[in-house]
């Protein structure tokens, strides 16, 4: 049995040259927020969950505690030869967890590589285990890495394709279910659950860690953006087959492998159609940027059952910098939840979580005003995949006040707004 926290608080790891993970038992683990180095508390600290990955970190030094003063320290060169390069390193948590602070560290220079688009926790060792600063945000194990028969997944998904030769969209799921492992995709050809249907190869953002396109020179994005506009056919044949047999089975407009669904409305309208003609089972949900409410209430008045929208600032600004949008603001993205409510249909925002800056006292303030005025139904915990640098420089943040902290922040909107829900995926909705 997992015990629930350390006992005391973990040693700083780091990478040698050769690129090995060690732990160094002269400093403590230290943690990061924003731009302010802390020393996590130990109720902060899960031990590494199944499923989770280490990331070495180019051209970035370990920050560690000092044990006897409490204060943080650098590690600038290996402790045990002395004179060694060293690496700090992060922990990209599997999903339905929830990072409460990012890995600490400090870039070497101005030359040192961009991190590619991924979620950076602290992590630290102690007695024989991994312990990074999260919380399980989400109990459904839908995600959940020992759910996931490797040689069944494969069997399943080339039964499934060679099946279907002809349906670009089931095509398409095969490679992002056998070359990147998407969890939504795995779960497709395992019949169960969740299950994706991306429409659109183009979008109306440009967000700074779009992890489908990001531009030359730049990090590289972590999949492929679909190419094509599948057909009412392609999609319903997904959609109707997983409703009518798959357990809690959900279909989902958008995913990380397309650009912004909104734009192929047309499509998404006459699908949902064709799906509800032929059952009224399931959860048909859209995953998208809330940009554009008059296609939202097309798609409400379709039969829409839910909707995700993908936020990482409940501020006009903040928001600005980070989607790039074109030819909408946030104001656009209110809009739209206000008119799936009307039509009395759950939504979720997709929270985008970053440590330092979601907890910053005003944009704690800006949520909440939201949720008031638009009233979502749910918070999706989501851990923002990009370099913690990028994105601070990206959104201009100087903040007027410290951060609360992850767990303070998410008790004061609890607090605050005791309807709201929490957690990671998409709900199924009860009818």
């Amino acid at each position: 049995m997992r015990s629930q926290h350390p006992k005391e608080l973990p040693f700083l790891v780091f990478a040698n040259s050769k690129g090995e993970i060690e732990e160094y038992e002269g400093l403590q683990m230290a943690a990061q927020s924003a731009a302010n180095y802390c020393k996590p508390n130990l109720e902060d600290l899960i031990e590494l969950p199944e499923g989770s990955e280490l990331f070495t970190l180019p051209g970035r030094l370990p920050v560690g505690i000092e044990k006897e003063s409490g204060e943080p320290a650098l590690l600038d060169t290996d402790p045990y030869d002395g004179t060694g390069t060293v690496q700090a390193v992060a922990a990209f948590m599997a999903p339905a967890y929830t990072s409460l602070y990012t890995t600490a560290y400090q870039t070497q220079d101005q030359h040192s590589p961009q991190l590619p688009l991924f979620a950076y926790t602290a992590v630290g060792w102690y007695d024989g285990k991994f312990w990074v600063t999260g919380f399980r945000s989400d109990r459904d194990k839908r995600q959940d890495t020992a759910n996931f028969d490797q040689d069944l997944i494969t069997l399943r998904t080339r039964k499934k394709l060679q099946q279907h030769p002809h349906n670009r969209l089931i095509q398409h799921l095969g490679k992002c279910c056998l070359t990147y492992c998407c969890p939504a995709a795995r779960n497709f050809f395992l019949n169960r659950w969740e299950a994706p249907l991306p429409c659109s190869p183009v979008c109306n953002a440009t967000c700074v860690g779009c992890i489908s396109l990001q531009p030359s020179g730049c990090c590289a994005s972590t999949q492929d953006r679909i190419t094509f506009v599948p057909t009412v056919k392609e999609v319903s044949e997904i959609a109707i087959e997983h409703l009518t047999t798959a357990p809690l089975p959900i279909v989902s407009f958008g995913q990380g492998c397309e650009g912004e669904p909104l734009l192929q409305a047309d499509l998404m309208e006459r699908s949902i159609k064709a799906i509800r003609k032929a059952t009224s089972k399931g959860t048909i949900n859209l995953n998208t940027n809330g940009s554009l409410p008059h296609a939202v209430e097309r798609l409400a008045k379709a039969g829409l059952d839910s909707i995700r929208i993908s936020m990482n600032s409940a501020q006009l600004e903040k928001h600005t910098l980070y989607y790039r949008p074109k030819g909408f603001t946030l104001k656009d993205v209110e809009h739209s939840i206000q008119i799936m409510k009307r039509y009395q249909r759950h939504v979720s925002l997709n929270y985008f979580i970053f440590p330092g800056f979601t907890d910053d006292p005003d944009e704690l303030a800006a949520l909440s005003a939201l949720i008031d005025k638009c009233h979502p139904d749910f918070i999706q915990l989501r851990n923002l995949n990009i370099d913690p640098e990028v994105y601070l420089r990206a959104i201009q943040h100087q903040p007027t006040q410290a951060p609360l902290g992850i767990r303070n922040w998410l008790g004061q909107l609890q607090t605050a707004h005791p309807d709201l829900q929490f957690g990671y995926f998409n709900p199924q909705v009860k009818k």
